[in-house]
């Protein structure tokens, strides 16, 4: 093996060479191109660079698989729990019955990424550099492997998903000959089923290749297609929304500041809500529409692309990732009601007249959470650092006043606590991005982290096709008439 093919695509990008003059045609590449003395500096670099993520993930997959064969061997024949008729009626909620490596959701404390909550993946995953907010490359990384990266991992990673980040000209033709009236969300899907042409995956399958060696080809599409994204949704917006013309990526810079920069904007504080946004949505748990369905799709070994897109299809409803839209659209309409600095009492009478009408308060509540989301409370935190005098922040922070207490008095809610979204899109119209239809693009574009890494996993794992058992009303009818 050559050391131009030793060496990885993003670490081979970084090396800048002015000037060389061929020494030989007889000799190796590598000799012919530099000189014996930035040859061995070269191979020392070489030799001290981190590991990719990839590189890890082929020494974690063995243990992980080892350690599947000993819970199942253990436990496989355990009960996680008992079945009632009113949660097959309810949506499966509650039914413990799913595998998800990510994250795990309590209802107390919260989301956890491999048992780091939101505040501790803030504080421990690396930033960039001048910034406070954690990288959502560090975030993947920390799904993938469990482990918290290097800054220089981070960096790297970085590299290499700018360095992929390029779709091909006949997925831009077709975003570009998409109406404008087309949802944003539906041209995403669309864009990325297109993308599933050049889909590793799929072709390996075609191929015959060894189920073993699944995995690595799904990882290669993870990252394609996790790359490729800031340049399909930035080219959906500019199109609905702007001029239509995209600027490239740098590849010197990170994810984040590279979907900003496409979307328009080079606000640093933006830049970072965007880092924030990004790492905070990227997992919730196996159980939610977008996660299920994507997991749902691939286990019939649907290639990435396709189960991406059937997970776009699932967050665009408006029970999913389109509430965002719901929260901000409830707050604008308050607003040009009651006035921007309405007083506690009025913003009350507000909230009980949405009740009464028979309409719910969005933003509060969670079929799982019993508490104040800790995404909630990440961009609360944000905000009171980076806007504090925002106008409709400060509506945002007198609703978590009133509105709890308003909903226990009421006593039709469980949780009466905000989630994600009673938050998000007050963010987002502060610096400009005031196109409401376009945030659960984004939602999206952060949901692909988690999504992903799983489907990564459930390839390394072999598990199988998803079949569960269904009943119907008249089956359910017999079974208990018969034990009358």
């Amino acid at each position: 093996m050559t050391f131009l093919h030793s060496i990885s695509r993003a670490s081979f990008n970084s090396f800048k060479i002015v000037a060389f003059k061929p020494l030989s045609t007889t000799l190796p590449l590598t000799r012919q191109i530099y000189p014996a003395t930035i040859t061995g500096a070269i191979r020392c670099l070489h030799a001290s660079k981190p590991k990719t993520l990839k590189e890890r993930l082929e020494e974690l997959i063995p243990q992980k698989q080892e350690e599947v064969k000993q819970v199942k061997k253990e436990h496989g024949a355990k009960s996680l729990g008992n079945v009632t008729v009113d949660m097959a009626y309810g949506g499966m909620r509650g039914i413990k019955g799913l595998i998800w490596e990510g994250s795990v959701l309590d209802p107390e404390e919260g989301i956890e990424f491999k048992n780091l909550t939101i505040s501790e993946c803030r504080q421990k995953l690396p930033a960039a550099d001048g910034g406070e907010e954690p990288l959502p490359e560090g975030l993947f990384w920390l799904l993938v492997t469990g482990e918290i990266p290097t800054k220089e991992q981070v960096k790297v990673l970085s590299a290499e998903w700018a360095a992929r980040s390029s779709i091909p000209s006949f997925v831009e033709e077709l975003i570009d000959r998409c109406p404008n009236t087309l949802h944003p969300m539906s041209q995403f899907s669309l864009a990325v089923t297109a993308l599933q042409h050049d889909s590793n995956f799929s072709k390996a399958y075609q191929s015959g290749v060894n189920k073993n060696e699944y995995w690595q080809y799904v990882y290669e599409d993870a990252m394609d297609l996790i790359s490729k994204l800031p340049n399909v949704v930035g080219r959906i917006y500019r199109n609905i929304y702007k001029d239509g013309k995209v600027p490239p990526i740098e590849l010197d810079k990170d994810y984040s500041y590279n979907l900003a920069k496409i979307l328009g904007y080079s606000d640093k504080d933006f830049v970072e809500l965007l880092r924030l946004y990004l790492t905070i949505h990227s997992d919730h748990e196996g159980g939610n529409v977008s996660a299920h369905t994507m997991r749902l799709v691939g286990s019939a070994l649907s290639d990435p692309y396709i189960s991406f897109a059937a997970s776009l299809n699932g967050l665009a409803g408006p029970l999913h990732g389109l509430a965002n839209q719901e929260v901000i659209r409830w707050i604008l309409k308050m607003r040009d009601t009651i006035g921007e600095t309405p007083s506690d009492e009025t913003v009350k009478e507000y909230v009980w007249n949405t009740l009464k009408s028979g309409a719910v308060v969005p933003g509060y509540g969670h079929a799982v959470l019993r508490k104040t989301d800790p995404r909630y409370t990440a961009q609360y935190e944000f905000a009171l650092k980076h806007l504090p005098n925002d106008p409709l922040v400060k509506l945002v922070s007198q609703l978590y006043k009133i509105v709890p207490g308003v909903l226990l008095e009421h006593g039709k809610t469980k949780n009466p606590w905000p989630n994600v979204d009673a938050h998000s899109g007050v963010l987002l119209q502060h610096f400009g991005l005031v196109e409401q239809n376009y945030y659960t693009v984004l939602f999206g574009v952060s949901r692909s982290l988690g999504v992903l890494a799983q489907l990564i996993w459930d390839r390394a794992l072999g598990l199988p096709i998803e079949r569960p058992k269904s009943y119907s009303t008249e089956l359910i009818k017999k079974m208990f008439e018969e034990h009358k």
